[in-house]
């Protein structure tokens, strides 16, 4: 069962219910109980009603109960793998590996909860300040308004209520209307930890939900993770308060003509088809230098065609479902449509209910959604180029600019790309697909504004005060 939490209390009586359905079976696995007008506005209050309370417990505590929480999801860490296994169709390797990070994100977060450091800054760098003195701190900003996606249901809300926690702000949640037991199953978690149960408040919901809270005074800040025609929306409704996005890719990885072709056609295949593709930097653009391309392209289809695809329970499984068959349809009518502008298929390109089966593509022109658009589907296009030039103003033709991978034992060449490229992480000899929890992750152009990890998350999330000291009499 998933129900909003508001003002203290799971709600379900006399709301509308949606049964929750697992992608690759279709068999029902819960029910989704869904928050009124009435509910949302009562979560508005109640979180502005808690913030000065929230604010006032110290970060030695926010810390103990976020090392708490990390401890207790790592005894229920199967549990909750599954859970997300059964609600997304990802693979309980994939899961596993999920659970694992937000427990890495749980930790970070109570670190940097005693990490709220400012700084004294002497006045005499003016004649006005030859007796003064000011010193900056970091304070709670208030109510976090915290909307997130379904693809890593539990490490991005973590990522979002873990450092908003440690800085000492309230949160109102609205996770994704396709993953809603996980954020029920994650908030329950936090309150056996010993988070106060004002410091939350969760809807359930879909986009009228959203409207409403992001649009609302009482909200200091939204962090939102999703699409850009929700973030479009969402700027145009907020208002004047600090927005932080963290939106899409179409993510591109090089392969220049000295490559270890091995390892990055092996690694292009692991993180092109993760969780069908479902991330914003899964590898779905890969230019390789036409003197290597076919020994690549023969070694990426022989490596993709390893890809187990079945049961997202089954430990062997690399390859579950896409979110829901809606989403299966519309990758294959991206599919279509690039070989009808002259796509090769390598591989795959084959569709049994939500899942479809891993896809290479060979050579889609610009113009193909496999290309200009952001994929979030197991497809891999690989691109020829002659010079490393032209592979990077290629891979810089894009709205997006989030992560790009390069393989190449020239470092002079990786850094001309990172020095050239509008993009918000460079990987060297990996794909785009590599993330920490405690690196600085963002984008920019419509990749987001802002970064993630607690550390940045906990800075974007607070505000600088000032107190100023005069010694002149």
């Amino acid at each position: 069962m998933a129900s909003s939490f508001i003002e203290e209390a799971w709600l379900e009586a006399d709301r509308s219910q949606t049964d929750i359905m697992n992608p690759y079976n279709g068999e029902k696995i819960g029910v989704q109980y869904t928050a009124t007008q009435a509910d949302v506005e009562r979560a508005l209050e109640a979180s502005y009603q808690s913030k000065k309370e929230i604010k006032k417990i110290t970060s030695y505590e926010r810390a103990k109960i976020l090392k708490n929480a990390a401890a207790i999801l790592e005894e229920r860490k199967e549990a909750f793998a599954k859970l997300i296994s059964s609600e997304l169709g990802k693979p309980l390797k994939n899961t596993m590996d999920e659970v694992d990070r937000s427990i890495e994100t749980l930790e970070l977060s109570a670190e940097e909860a005693k990490r709220l450091h400012g700084e004294t800054i002497p006045g005499d760098a003016s004649s006005r300040g030859m007796n003064a003195m000011a010193s900056t701190y970091r304070v709670p900003i208030g109510v976090v308004a915290a909307i997130t996606p379904f693809n890593a249901p539990l490490n991005l809300v973590c990522h979002k209520i873990g450092p908003a926690f440690a800085g000492g702000n309230v949160t109102i949640l609205k996770p994704a209307p396709q993953t809603t037991l996980i954020a029920t199953a994650l908030l329950q978690l936090l309150f056996d930890a010993g988070m106060p149960k004002n410091a939350i408040n969760m809807v359930l919901g879909g986009v009228e939900a959203g409207q409403q809270i992001v649009s609302d005074h009482r909200v200091n800040v939204i962090s939102f993770t999703g699409g850009i025609v929700a973030s479009k929306n969402i700027a145009s409704l907020a208002g004047i308060k600090k927005q932080l996005y963290e939106l899409g890719g179409n993510a591109a990885t090089i392969v220049h003509e000295d490559a270890d072709l091995v390892r990055a056609a092996t690694q292009c295949a692991k993180t092109g088809y993760s969780n069908s593709g479902q991330s914003c930097i899964s590898v779905q653009r890969i230019y390789v230098h036409e003197k290597v391309i076919d020994a690549f392209t023969h070694k990426l289809v022989e490596e993709v065609g390893k890809l187990q695809v079945g049961n997202p329970l089954d430990p062997a499984t690399d390859v579950g479902t896409l979110v829901d068959e809606q989403a299966a349809d519309r990758v294959m009518l991206w599919i279509d449509e690039a070989v009808k502008l002259g796509a090769e298929v390598l591989h795959g390109a084959e569709k049994n209910g939500a899942s479809v089966v891993p896809t290479v593509l060979k050579n889609p022109p610009q113009k193909a959604k496999v290309v200009c658009e952001e994929v979030f589907g197991p497809i891999v296009s690989v691109i020829p180029y002659s010079e490393l030039d032209e592979a990077i103003e290629a891979a810089d033709n894009s709205e997006f600019g989030l992560q790009v991978g390069i393989f190449t034992n020239q470092i002079n060449l990786a850094y001309q790309l990172a020095q050239e490229m509008e993009i918000g992480g460079v990987i060297i000899n990996g794909t785009s697909n590599f993330r920490l929890d405690h690196w600085p992750y963002g984008g920019v152009k419509n990749s987001g504004i802002g970064r993630e990890g607690p550390r940045y998350a906990v800075e974007e999330l607070t505000e600088s005060k000032m107190i100023v000291l005069r010694m002149d009499g």
